[in-house]
């Protein structure tokens, strides 16, 4: 093995090329793709009653199991079996009802090539994303889809990378093709992404948020919104009349320029409905939490608390922009 050698400038420009020919690799499947072959493929995954079994070895099972997640995470339940484990057992996680996605280059795995007959004899019909569309894999598929690559970027051309981005950007393609038909929506993928930021901008409500509200009263005295806005620290209070229907809100901002305009002798005697906005703007608790934090932000003066007023006009909360942004929303 020859030394390492540190990197010269002329690395920049070898990455650029490499990059190029796995895009260009990618551009001449598309454009071999075979109109019959992706819609039976498609229609196999959407009319499959069971499992979608992804299947590989090597950087062709990592794929899989890639294509795999991505296929479960959009609504199509799918796992990956590696074949040699299918052999030796995992076979029996396999029936009838099931789909098996079989990847692979060359088309000649052994391991793969050893378990189409037990899939055959349990009537699994199998899509075939092979490199080599004369290979024993391909022949025995119902459905093949050519992943072929003229070279891999590999500079010995060797490693597989140029037909291992073909590989996934085809599992890729079928899986948004099945998503798309399966009318996917955005609170669809949410569900199966509870935890990550699109999850959360799609399920949780200003309700999962909100504080219950610092309510007082129009004649409140200064002392006693400050008292209040104390005791609750949000930020804001809110004012609502006999029941309990919102009238304005008093800021942290309100109180302070309530002193600055008044006569230090006359702040005593300030109440709550000299010192409030009016009809400020509200949420719903339904709302989403990710639309509130936009009524927020997308404005010429930004506000970091709203009232939360439910359909009857009454004021059941505040909500404040650092419970949205801690929550990772």
């Amino acid at each position: 093995m020859k030394m390492q050698s540190a990197p010269t400038s002329s690395v920049y420009q070898q990455v650029v090329e490499l990059l190029r020919i796995e895009s260009e690799a990618i551009e001449r499947a598309a454009a071999r793709l075979e109109r019959e072959a992706v819609e039976k493929a498609v229609a196999l995954i959407l009319e499959c009653p069971g499992k979608v079994i992804l299947t590989g070895v090597g950087k062709s099972g990592v794929i899989a199991q890639k294509i795999a997640q991505t296929l479960t995470s959009t609504g199509t339940v799918s796992i990956f079996i590696h074949p040699s484990d299918a052999i030796h057992g995992s076979l029996g996680l396999v029936n009838a009802e099931d789909l098996v996605i079989a990847v692979s280059n060359s088309g000649e795995t052994d391991e793969i090539i050893g378990i189409i007959p037990s899939l055959r004899h349990r009537g699994v019909q199998i899509i075939a994303i092979v490199g080599k569309l004369d290979s024993s894999m391909a022949k025995a598929a119902d459905v093949v889809i050519d992943a072929a690559v003229d070279k891999e970027a590999c500079p010995l051309n060797l490693a597989p990378t140029a037909s291992t981005t073909v590989a996934l950007a085809l599992g890729d393609a079928l899986a948004m093709s099945v998503m798309e038909c399966r009318g996917v929506t955005p609170e669809d993928f949410a569900a199966n992404h509870p935890a990550g930021r699109l999850g959360k901008r799609l399920t949780i409500r200003v309700a999962d948020l909100m504080h219950p509200g610092p309510n007082i009263r129009r004649d409140s005295k200064w002392i006693e919104v400050v008292s209040a806005a104390s005791k609750f620290a949000l930020g804001a209070v809110t004012v609502v009349d006999d029941n309990g229907n919102l009238l304005g809100l008093v800021t942290d901002g309100d109180l302070r320029r309530a002193m600055e305009h008044s006569d230090p002798v006359n702040v005593a005697g300030l109440n709550a409905a000299e010192m409030m906005t009016a009809d400020p703007i509200t949420v719903a608790p339904e709302m989403l939490a990710f639309e509130a934090l936009r009524l927020m932000e997308e404005r010429p003066s930004q506000i970091s608390v709203l009232p939360v007023v439910d359909t009857a006009g009454a004021c059941v909360g505040l909500l404040r922009i650092h419970d949205i942004v801690r929550i990772g929303i």
